[in-house]
């Protein structure tokens, strides 16, 4: 109990004029937390819940694909949204249309994306290790954003031989964001391996004025007590740990209110939330786009419940809610919430080498803006 108590001694997350209590954040993930699914996460506790990540450039452009992402449920409070960008021009741009059109609430930044579409033109994670080019970004997305607070998630860097950490959390304190999250890995390491959560620590130490969110490795509420009490940092963000358990929100309500955390869901209870999830994405997208949306979800809500491989098989290819519910019918509904199933979910790989731009690592305080910003919005 004394990893409870620690946390609960901590003063409330504020991240601009927003407490956050319990001190929880959904990280934004592509393909994952559209409007369906950061609804039917907060319907189990409160935090703060982000939209998959929109890229400035199409925002600019008002790119239609892009606005309809950017969909809010009147029920979220605060309206959170995550930009990507490389340019800081562009950049302030978004933020100023996402601000003076009162498109969101908080605004938050990814230089933390390790894939190699993004960090081969030097966005994501790479991004980082140009310091002045950051800090310029930073310091117009602020500007731009006025009294709405702007926060900064990034990695460890871009490998164990080039860590950028510590200067960005240093750089986006001294340019005015409210917020800095650490994912404790670099992107070599992609999803692989074990997060580091000392440098969660020894960026705490670094960041003295902001609060520090700590990511990676969050797949228990007793994980997000044991983070804080081990790293010092003010927040949790919480990624993989919640596919497929949407309740673990209210688990992490729950352990950080000290009260006894709520029995794991029978299978019954499973079929349940899916058939929610499923009416929310048909609300939100309609049918046919909702249950190819859903397909992905069917693994990591029925992870380690015993429902046999055929019927598995129909429910990763599920084209209605008529044909979800008579799905549904052949469960054991009685099924008890499996002890085994509450490890590492969704993508984990395996590190490699970072691919980068020729010469990125030449000189860190070159601030040329690179050409990164060709992709959709969502990852």
């Amino acid at each position: 109990m004394d990893s409870v108590t620690a946390t609960l001694t901590k003063p409330a997350l504020r991240i601009g004029p927003y407490e956050v209590d319990p001190p929880v954040v959904l990280a934004p993930m592509a393909g994952i937390t559209n409007v369906a699914f950061r609804r039917l996460c907060q319907e189990y506790g409160a935090g703060i819940y982000v939209c998959e990540m929109i890229t400035a450039r199409a925002v600019v452009e008002r790119h239609p694909g892009t606005m309809h992402m950017m969909t809010f449920g009147e029920h979220e409070k605060p309206r959170s949204m995550q930009l990507y960008g490389v340019d800081p021009k562009t950049m302030a741009e978004a933020v100023r249309i996402i601000v003076g059109e009162g498109l969101a609430d908080h605004i938050d930044s990814n230089f933390g994306c390790p894939v190699a579409k993004v960090t081969r033109k030097g966005g994501g994670a790479a991004l980082p290790f140009k310091r002045k080019l950051f800090g310029d970004i930073v310091a117009a997305s602020v500007r731009a954003a006025g009294s709405v607070p702007f926060t900064v998630k990034f990695r460890v860097g871009i490998d164990d031989e080039h860590h950028t950490y510590l200067d960005a959390g240093r750089i986006a304190e001294a340019e005015g964001a409210a917020a800095v999250s650490l994912h404790a890995r670099t992107a070599a390491q992609r999803y692989s391996g074990q997060a580091d959560w000392s440098a969660i620590a020894r960026l705490k130490d670094a960041v003295r004025t902001i609060p520090v969110l700590g990511n990676g490795d969050i797949f228990t509420a007793g994980d997000a007590l044991r983070m804080m009490a081990e790293t010092g940092c003010d927040g949790v963000v919480v990624g993989r740990g919640c596919l497929g358990r949407p309740w673990l929100f209210g688990e992490l309500e729950a352990a950080f209110a000290g009260r006894e955390l709520p029995a794991g869901p029978s299978l019954g209870e499973v079929a349940r939330v899916l058939r929610r999830h499923a009416e929310l994405l048909v609300q939100h997208d309609g049918p046919g786009k909702a249950m190819r949306d859903l397909r992905k979800h069917m693994a990591w809500y029925f992870m380690g419940f015993p429902v046999g491989s055929e019927l598995r098989r129909r429910f990763a290819m599920v084209s209605s809610l008529d044909e979800l519910d008579e799905l549904i019918t052949h469960l054991d509904h009685t099924a008890p919430f499996p002890a085994d199933a509450l490890g590492p979910r969704g993508r984990q790989g395996s590190p490699g080498k970072v691919t980068l731009p020729h010469g990125w690592l030449d000189d860190p305080d070159d601030n040329l803006v690179p050409e990164a910003e060709d992709m959709h919005s969502g990852g």
